[in-house]
């Protein structure tokens, strides 16, 4: 569903605000507004991508689906990111599930447009491709943290990872759905929210998460947190200050 569109308005995705004024100018004929809503499907596994997203205060989550139709999260994509990469690297098919973990709204802009002006080279195109890099130190350290720590550990990470796209303290998840996310039982899950609860960090209420102290909630997470966010800094330079 479109939104109408806003176009004075301050630019939500950090990684459009990143591009040259001149680049972003150039963009804006060919971006759309559009509402995001909860659990939308954005793309499936081999089906064709026809239209790239930046979002907002939304989140996208980028799923690996089983044949008995498991999934787990291979990816995340907030409003410092683009959902569509295999655009840009010379496909138009992905293996995985893109979908609306938090619901919010973003710009849409046709996939073959993009990629004509990705083609273009200059500031769109070496972002792009620095964004790519980032999103890969994502996934490849949510491998190493998925079999090496604790699912307290991870759900620190995730929830932090979170809260800084969606820049708030307060956001509805479930727990059946972070199980999910995390590749884990609903009920370790359970624990693990009951133990960050317990220490003071996070209040969990019907779904509804509200973190109460970021600091001790890092001092929880492993420092796979640390590593993407510097990752990300580094190589994009979108994150807050």
């Amino acid at each position: 569903m479109s939104v109408p569109k806003a176009p004075h308005q301050p630019i939500k995705n950090r990684l459009l605000a990143a591009l040259p004024a001149s680049e972003y100018e150039r963009l804006l004929p060919y971006l759309e507004l559009v509402s995001l809503p909860l659990s939308q499907v954005l793309y499936e596994l081999g089906e064709p991508i026809e239209y790239v997203y930046f979002p907002h205060h939304a989140i996208v989550s980028l799923v690996c689906v089983m044949e008995d139709g498991s999934t787990v999260e291979a990816g995340l994509v907030g409003n410092d990111g683009m959902v569509g990469l295999p655009i840009i690297l010379g496909g138009n098919k992905t293996s995985n599930r893109a979908f609306v973990q938090v619901a919010g709204n973003g710009m849409r802009m046709k996939a073959e447009q993009l990629k004509s002006e990705f083609n273009r080279g200059g500031a769109l195109q070496s972002l792009l491709l620095r964004y790519t890099q980032a999103l890969l130190t994502q996934v490849s350290q949510g491998v190493a943290c998925n079999r090496l720590h604790t699912i307290e550990e991870r759900l620190a990470r995730w929830l932090l990872t979170v809260q800084e796209r969606v820049e708030s303290d307060e956001f509805t998840l479930t727990q059946e759905f972070i199980a999910q996310m995390l590749g884990t039982r609903r009920s370790g899950v359970t624990v693990a929210a009951g133990t960050l609860s317990k220490a003071g960090t996070l209040r969990y209420s019907r779904g509804k998460i509200t973190i109460l102290n970021q600091g001790d909630l890092e001092a929880i997470s492993c420092e796979c947190y640390g590593i993407i966010k510097a990752e990300f800094s580094r190589l994009l330079g979108t994150e807050h200050s």
